[in-house]
């Protein structure tokens, strides 16, 4: 590896994960920014002849680990060994259901767009050994078609598939329980582990050895998929496959006899119509874009809760009842959708679980009434760290006020091998850190006001080449909107374009500037030039006034703890850590972080923040910052 240099964190770290590896157990390994984790457990994971899952919090790092690290390991260790990149069902072609829809297509119902795309996918399913969308480049993220042709658990008809043994899901399985090194995300790793009692849900085959890497964002990624959630957009999604099934003019549409297919038909419309009347009325009552609810706040939408429950059991139990003796493996899927949705809208309704919280998420024209687990601690202990011999937890920022103790209580793991390596940067003489002295609070009406002035003034003195990281949409629209106009610099602003297109103009386009809100804040790796600015309006307190963050401090109350300083503060520091992660990628690069809020110079707490941030050379004054760059 002739890029290669000698990094003794990197040696420390390869060690304690081989040791784990060896004997069992778990390992809590934070690393800094340079130190080179990733080849640090990938050496010792292929060395140990185990399987091994890796899981990563985002896509970037995935490919960095396949198409990068991987090869370049087998070719500088000299060992054979065979590796399988996994995603979620969603990225893979579904045979069955692209056959439904080619021949839709053949007998003329679908319009000529769609077609077209459907032309466009048939050439490729013919030569593609994957079946994962990402091999056709200019297939965009929002394709509405890919939809309807996508491998999903809900339309998963398992062996009884007469595509089967071809299923792009089905070989990537069988091509994964061959290999040494497994490579998921945290999304599939939750989805997989949520799903593992349904007869065809998991995907990922047996492991006893794990590495998670970016483990700062796994209670997060566990609280979505251990919830359960009934939306909208699932009950259109079940209407149409049934019109498709049950109506549709070209095989493999089922042949049933016309009163049955009239039944179902009605069925259907009755399900879509209550459906449509209960979501109706679950929006006003429930309030804001995320509102708490609780059963007495959903008596309110009760009448119509009841009609599209009875709906969904009648259509369920038709659909039951037919499927036997037309041997009809899909209508029998369709009818255990329904019951599925029946059962997990009862459950919602009842809101009678005091371990989850109760909400209703409003997302464009989206609805959602969601259940989200308030601790998950113990599903994560138990479905993901005691099914496995040896686990190593790793990331960047996993530790506050120098102790895991916070990360061990929101993962659940009691007994573990504990290391902190520092960034192998020189924060010293790569960075400066910018504390304005005049601001106003950020409650006041002034702030963002300031903010724009302050932002202003760094984008003249670094040329551009920054990211503007905000807590909220408020206040990137509002600092947008008062950026003095003549700044000579391209604006990027998040909510114009897709999250990978942003990325890559900005790394494209000489002196860009991002304006973005929280998915920037991590996972996003820039490095040299392009990037020299880090600029944070606020400190990221997670709001009380969201429905998961409330029900949580509400717990850590009843428990004797202090909701702020046990939870609100350590997973703020956390987020700020990563945001601020984002400026020095490697050893050259150089840079200023900007943090605006004044509550860190004039709250008591303000210390714990400072002494959390890298240790770089702080600075009141803008001319500071000037001669940093000069």
């Amino acid at each position: 590896m002739p890029a290669f240099e000698p990094r003794p964190g990197q040696r420390r770290m390869a060690a304690a994960a081989a040791h784990v590896l060896e004997t069992g157990g778990v390992l809590l390994a934070e690393a800094g920014t340079g130190t080179g984790k990733t080849l640090a457990y990938l050496v010792p994971a292929i060395l140990s002849g185990q399987r091994v899952l890796i899981s990563t919090g985002t896509k970037n790092l995935q490919d960095q680990i396949f198409y990068k690290d991987l090869p370049d390991l087998r070719h500088a260790l000299g060992v054979d060994f065979r590796a399988t990149y996994m995603k979620g069902r969603g990225n893979y072609l579904c045979l069955h259901r692209f056959a439904t829809r080619r021949a839709e297509a053949a007998a003329s119902l679908l319009p000529l767009a769609e077609r077209s795309v459907l032309d466009q996918l048939a050439a490729w399913a013919e030569q593609t050994e994957t079946g994962d969308r990402a091999e056709i480049e200019d297939l965009p993220d929002n394709l509405a078609v890919w939809n309807d042709v996508a491998a999903t658990s809900e339309n998963c008809i398992g062996t009884e598939c007469p595509a089967y043994q071809e299923c792009f899901v089905t070989t990537m399985r069988q091509r994964a329980a061959e290999s040494d090194v497994v490579i998921v995300n945290h999304h599939l790793l939750c989805a997989d582990a949520a799903v593992r009692q349904s007869a065809y849900g998991e995907v990922i085959p047996a492991c006893t050895v794990a590495v998670i890497d970016e483990a700062h964002q796994l209670e997060d990624v566990a609280t979505q998929y251990f919830g359960i959630a009934v939306s909208n957009h699932r009950l259109d999604e079940l209407y149409h496959d049934g019109r498709r099934l049950v109506a549709g003019d070209a095989p493999p549409a089922v042949e049933l006899e016309e009163a049955s297919v009239l039944e179902l038909l009605d069925l259907l419309d009755r399900v879509r119509g209550d459906a449509h009347l209960f979501f109706g009325s679950l929006a006003p009552a429930a309030g804001g874009e995320r509102s708490r609810v609780t059963a007495d706040t959903l008596a309110a939408v009760a009448e119509p809760a009841r009609r599209l429950g009875r709906s969904l059991g009648d259509l369920a139990g038709a659909l039951s009842r037919l499927a036997k003796p037309s041997g009809s493996t899909d209508l029998a899927a369709l009818g255990r959708r329904a019951d599925e949705i029946r059962t997990e809208l009862a459950f919602l309704l009842a809101a009678g679980d005091a371990a989850y919280v109760y909400f209703v998420e409003r997302r464009g024209r989206g609805v959602f009434l969601r259940a989200a687990p308030i601790d998950v601690s113990s599903i994560i202990r138990e479905l993901l760290i005691e099914r496995m011999e040896s686990t190593v937890l790793t990331s960047a920022t996993l530790t506050v006020d120098a102790s895991f103790a916070y990360l061990r209580g929101r993962l659940g793991i009691a007994d573990a091998t504990e290391l902190r390596l520092p960034s192998e940067f020189d924060y010293r003489e790569q960075a400066i850190l910018y504390l304005p002295r005049e601001m106003p609070p950020p409650r006041h009406p002034a702030f963002t006001a300031a903010v724009a002035r302050e932002v202003t003034a760094l984008l003249r003195i670094t040329a551009g080449r920054a990211f503007v990281l905000f807590t909220s949409y408020a206040n990137l629209r509002d600092v947008h909107a008062r950026l003095d106009p003549t700044l000579p610099y391209p604006l990027l602003v998040q909510g114009t374009s897709p999250r990978s297109v942003l990325l890559r103009e900005f790394r494209a386009t000489r002196n860009a500037v991002l304006l973005a809100t929280s998915s920037f804040w991590q996972g996003v790796d820039v490095a040299g030039d392009a990037l020299s600015c880090v600029v944070i309006d606020k400190l990221p307190f997670a709001s009380p006034g969201d429905p998961l963050t409330a029900a949580r401090m509400e717990q850590i109350d009843a428990d004797g703890g202090n909701p702020f300083s046990d939870y609100q503060m350590p997973l703020a520091i956390l987020t700020l850590l990563q945001g601020l992660g984002r400026l020095l990628r490697h050893r050259t690069d150089r840079g200023v972080l900007a943090l605006l809020d004044p509550r860190l110079r004039t709250k008591g707490y303000g210390r714990r923040f400072l002494d959390s941030l890298p240790p770089a050379p702080v600075t009141h004054d803008l001319a500071s910052v000037s001669c940093f760059f000069d």
